[in-house]
């Protein structure tokens, strides 16, 4: 086991599909490149990393709750669960972890429907708009602990 503070990086539905899915929007970057991302800036910050994409809520509910525990904080990008999921706010505030919410558009700048969040209120940041190097920004604030805040 690793001495290392262990960071969770979830990603909900639809992120398989970056790289096809609009990359008007998303851009060209796949989620195995988000994931090479996370492991290189892990690796520089002193951090390990465990990156799991699902399609579904339950699934990330349940990583989210084993994450209590074992990991140092949590970065997800919910997807349209942001929106969406109670279940997945409840199981990230039962963890007690730090938690970075990403986006990797500006969702203010989409549907309202976007607007709204279920994870900002309990996050410590929330990054949207920085494309893929979102990952990286939360990990950064991940690794810089409390002083941060």
């Amino acid at each position: 086991m690793s001495d290392k503070p262990h960071i969770l990086v979830l990603n909900g539905p639809n992120l398989n599909t970056l790289g096809v899915r609009e990359p008007e929007i998303y851009g060209h970057k796949t989620l195995a490149d988000v994931e090479a991302l996370c492991g290189q800036m892990a690796s520089q910050l002193g951090l390990t990393v465990t990156c799991r994409q699902s399609n579904h809520e339950g699934e990330l509910v349940t990583w989210i709750q084993e994450a209590y525990g074992s990991a140092s904080g949590i970065v997800i990008n919910a997807g349209a669960y942001t929106h969406t999921s109670i279940a997945i706010h409840d199981a990230l505030k039962m963890t007690g972890l730090p938690v970075i919410e990403v986006h990797i558009s500006n969702v203010f700048a989409r549907e309202t429907f976007r607007h709204h969040s279920y994870i900002s209120p309990i996050a410590r940041s929330v990054i949207c708009g920085c494309g893929i190097d979102g990952y990286g920004l939360a990990l950064r604030t991940l690794a810089k602990g409390k002083e941060h805040e």
